[in-house]
């Protein structure tokens, strides 16, 4: 059932969630439904759907049918670990995810996700990822799911940043068979850091994009690697920022 879709506006959707504010925020919850049911969670990690197991209930499903066992599975913007779990479940024993997150709070909450569910084909990465290595700036956002990289030094966190052909060239990664990238507008960037991978491998690619300009140029920089772009959510191309890219057989 898609607890998400049932409106705090309604009476039934209030009457539903007004128990679980009684949950302490440190709580460690099974989650309730879906391929991550049973798994360890802790309550105030993320939204309420996080733990229900309705989170982007739509997306998880596709997400689910393209990762097949064995996969290796880059999450960048991991925030506190809800896809990277969900590839670690999917790919199994023999596959690999390696989830990129700089923002402190949500490295805290991904890393403790990680160890509660044990799971060991899971590896965190404490950088951003973008178009050089190096380090940059990082503007925190209203929220821990609203950060980003930012030009503005000041009130700012430092961040680490790689790239993704720079890790895969040093053999510090595997190639990914599917990437899942939602970075608040810096998806065009961590694009050009990987696109040697991307037209070497043509890994899947799930974008979600931030802005008109971000969303155009990457569907560009796609395109010219011969991805076919598809709509996540039933919206025009030019009107979605959520996109599954598969790469065309040359």
């Amino acid at each position: 059932m898609n607890f998400s879709g049932i409106s705090s506006n309604t009476m039934l959707g209030k009457i539903l969630r007004s128990p679980l504010r009684l949950i302490p925020s440190n709580a460690r919850i099974p989650i309730l439904q879906g391929s991550l049911r049973g798994k360890q969670w802790i309550a105030g990690s993320g939204i309420l759907s996080c733990w229900l197991g309705s989170y982007e209930i739509e997306k998880q499903k596709a997400f689910s049918a393209a990762i097949q066992r064995g996969f290796t599975v880059y999450d960048i913007g991991a925030n506190v670990g809800f896809y990277s779990l969900l590839a670690s479940v999917l790919v199994g024993p023999e596959g690999k995810v390696f989830s990129f997150e700089p923002v402190p709070q949500n490295l805290e909450f991904l890393r403790r996700h990680v160890e509660l569910n044990k799971l060991s084909n899971c590896f965190v990465w404490d950088a951003a990822v973008g178009s050089s290595d190096g380090t940059a700036s990082f503007d925190l956002g209203p929220n821990r799911a609203q950060g980003h990289l930012t030009a503005e030094s000041y009130g700012a966190l430092t961040v680490r940043t790689v790239t993704l052909d720079g890790l895969v060239a040093s053999g510090r990664l595997p190639p990914p068979d599917l990437i899942k990238c939602d970075i608040e507008g810096a998806e065009y960037e961590a694009l050009m850091g990987a696109s040697g991978i991307l037209a070497k491998y043509g890994p899947t690619i799930f974008l979600s994009t931030h802005g008109p300009e971000v969303h155009r140029r990457c569907c560009r920089l796609l395109e010219d690697l011969r991805y076919r772009l598809t709509s996540l959510d039933g919206l025009p191309l030019d009107r979605t920022y959520e996109l599954l890219a598969i790469r065309q057989e040359a």
